[in-house]
Order: structure tokens, then C-alpha cells, then sequence
């Protein structure tokens, strides 16, 4: 196996399981912690981190200016917004209920890519959109949601970062970012934890030392720097240059099942046979979106 099929495989998994992972941690921290200031801080301290590792193995932190832009417009679009409002509304949704609503995202990429290329959707791919409604309606059509404070805005919100993601990973699929991916994702994470401490203030949230947290929460927002954000976005990064933007969204599949087995498992969440139908339904709708294409790149 060479080199590069090595990185992507590790950097496959990393988006998979890591990823899925992010959306426990992310529901753990927020009860206790402001969600600007969670994703504000989670961001600042992975990019600092990165920096710091940069520096120290002898890699040059220079970039363009066009670079710098890039990175700010993607930071914005992937952590400011993309991932920011997203934690925002866990407040208000279970994290596995936010992981299939995010699952969702190949269907959003699809709708954009044909919206940009102006291309005829393949008849898999149509299938695949009609089980992604039919998922999606029986997903956020269940009585116990609809009663929960919040929800509905919390739902919305959720699909404004989908789009926003989406958005995101068709965009830097084509920029001009930096060469070394570490840097790319160390400049996205330091702009976006600037952005998001922003909105903290402007949303009046009141910051918390880390020292006053619980250690559940201590130990959550560690996994989110080091797994979550550096290992994870990085390779997300790595991916998009190496591979097709419709197999980077494949995430799609494994985030929701390691999210809902999690939530289960630590946060007694409960799985209702509504919720399992609709997550069977909405993964086949990605697998139909996902066999349908090919892309430019391939591992």
C-alpha cells in the first residue's frame, strides 16, 4: 500500500469515527457551557495548537493573501457558522437526532452541484432524494420531538449549517489554499475561534474558566480539540484536495451510527423504532446519491 492510500485510509477513519464522536462530545460540553464560547475556544486552542506544532518541525506559517481569504470565507462556512450554530442547537435536539439530520449533507451537496453544472440528475440519485425526504419527514415527524422546547428551531438551524457545510466543501474542493493542509486547517480554526468569540459577545453568553468545569466537560472539550478539530478537520481538508467532494460526504454514512450508539450508550437517548426506520431510509437515500456519481478524483 503506498503512502498517500496509507494517509487516506487513516484520514477516512478519522473523519468516520472521530467525526461521529464530536456530536457526544459537543451535547456533553453544552450543558454546561455557552456554545459560542465552546466552539470559540474548542477552534482557538486546536489552531494554536497546530501553529505551535508547525513552528516546531520547521513548517512555514506564510501564506497569500488570496490564501488568507479563502481560509477566512471557508473558516466561516465550515466552524464559524457551519459548526458553531450547530452546537448551538444540541441545546435544543438530541446529539443522534443532530447526526442524522446532518446526514443529509450528500443530498444538499447533489442539489448544488446540479444547481452549478446544470446537469440532468441520474435516476439513482432521484431515488436516493426521495428517501431522503421520506427519512427526513419521518425523522422530524415524531410526537415527542414536536413537544420538546426548542425543537423546531433547533431543526432549522440545523439545516442552515448543513447548507452552509455544504457550501463549504464545494468551495474549497476549488480554492486556493495553502499547500500543507495542517496550516490550511490551523488558519480556518484560528479565524473561525476569533468569529465565534465574536458572536459569543454579541449573543452575551458568560465565559467560563476551564478550571470551574465539571471533569465530564473538561474531558469532552479536550477530545474535541485534539480528535475532533485537529485530527479530524485536518484530514478533512487532506480529503477534499485527494478524493471526490461526493466521497469525502460518505462520512455521511458512519457519523449518524456512531453518534446514535453513543448518545445510547452515555447519554441514555433512546432510539425509537420511528427514529431507526428513518435513519435505515435516509442512508439508503445517501448510499443511492453517493453509487450514482463519479467524480473528477478517485483514491
Amino acid at each position: 500500500m503506498s503512502k498517500r492510500t496509507y494517509l487516506i485510509v487513516i484520514a477516512f477513519f478519522s473523519i468516520y469515527i472521530f467525526w461521529g464522536s464530536t456530536y457526544l462530545w459537543n451535547k456533553i460540553a453544552v450543558t454546561e457551557l455557552p456554545p459560542f464560547m465552546l466552539a470559540s475556544m474548542r477552534f482557538s486552542s486546536a489552531g494554536l495548537i497546530i501553529f505551535v506544532i508547525a513552528r516546531s518541525i520547521g513548517i512555514s506559517l506564510k501564506i497569500s493573501k488570496k490564501e488568507f481569504l479563502n481560509c477566512l470565507l471557508a473558516g466561516f462556512l465550515f466552524l464559524g457558522y457551519g459548526n458553531g450554530v450547530f452546537v448551538w442547537a444540541l441545546k435544543y435536539v438530541d446529539s443522534s437526532f443532530g447526526a442524522l439530520l446532518a446526514s443529509i449533507q450528500p443530498l444538499v451537496i447533489l442539489a448544488l452541484m446540479r444547481l452549478w453544472h446544470r446537469k440532468a440528475i441520474k435516476v439513482k440519485s432521484m431515488i436516493g432524494i426521495a428517501l431522503g425526504m421520506i427519512g427526513m419527514y419521518l425523522l422530524v415527524s415524531q410526537n415527542g420531538l414536536q413537544t420538546q422546547e426548542g425543537s423546531t428551531l433547533g431543526i432549522i438551524m440545523i439545516f442552515t449549517c448543513i447548507l452552509s457545510w455544504s457550501i463549504g466543501s464545494l468551495f474549497v474542493a476549488q480554492a486556493s489554499m495553502p499547500k500543507n493542509f495542517f496550516i490550511t486547517t490551523g488558519y480556518q480554526m484560528i479565524l473561525a475561534g476569533i468569529m465565534l468569540a465574536l458572536g459569543s459577545l454579541f449573543m452575551g453568553e458568560s465565559w467560563i474558566h476551564p478550571v470551574d468545569w465539571t471533569l465530564k466537560t473538561q474531558l469532552s472539550v479536550l477530545a474535541l480539540i485534539l480528535f475532533g478539530s485537529i485530527a479530524a478537520f485536518t484530514s478533512f481538508n487532506y480529503l477534499l484536495k485527494e478524493v471526490s467532494t461526493e466521497k469525502v460526504s460518505t462520512s455521511a454514512y458512519v457519523n449518524p451510527i456512531v453518534a446514535i450508539l453513543l448518545g445510547w450508550y452515555f447519554l441514555d437517548e433512546v432510539i425509537t423504532v420511528q427514529t431507526s426506520i428513518a435513519a435505515v431510509i435516509l442512508l439508503a437515500g445517501v448510499y443511492f446519491i453517493n453509487s450514482a456519481k463519479k467524480g473528477k478524483k478517485y483514491t
